[in-house]
């Protein structure tokens, strides 16, 4: 019987990757959410109150952008 010969493939070192969003920012994110569940999120000027998981996210990311909290820049829209 031959046996065939499996060529292993070498381990590379992986490379830590950075967060992308800061613990500060995970913080506001979730205390937006909570605030969505209990139904006190309110949206920006209109003082509406905010049933969407994104728009809460948003709220989130927006409050902690204004701290200085580390987040990735919002997409430009065209």
């Amino acid at each position: 019987m031959e046996r065939k010969k499996t060529t292993r493939k070498k381990k590379t070192a992986r490379k830590k990757s950075k967060r992308k969003y800061s613990k500060g920012a995970q913080r506001k994110v979730a205390r937006a959410m909570r605030k969505r569940k209990a139904g006190t999120l309110k949206s920006g000027r209109s003082k509406k109150k905010v049933t969407s998981r994104k728009q809460a996210i948003a709220i989130g990311l927006s409050e902690a952008r204004k701290r200085g909290a580390k987040v990735p820049k919002k997409k430009k829209s065209r």
